[in-house]
């Protein structure tokens, strides 16, 4: 299984938060949205983080899909 954050990309585009933004207010690097964007595994503490900076759930940001 791999972990898909295509949900996050959408609430970022609906709310206009751009991925630099989003680190600043989340006090996530730039190289963990990066590996992000290629569905790379990042610690619970960051999808935290961002679920706080962006009022949401973890489902609402992330989701397995089937390889």
């Amino acid at each position: 299984m791999v972990i898909s954050y295509k949900k996050l990309w959408v609430i970022l585009e609906q709310r206009r938060i751009t991925k630099k933004e989003l680190c600043r207010r989340a006090d996530v690097s730039e190289s963990t949205l990066r590996n992000m964007t290629r569905n790379q595994n990042v610690s619970l503490e960051v999808l935290a983080r961002i679920c706080t900076a962006l009022h949401v759930n973890l489902g609402d940001i992330a989701e397995f899909m089937e390889v």
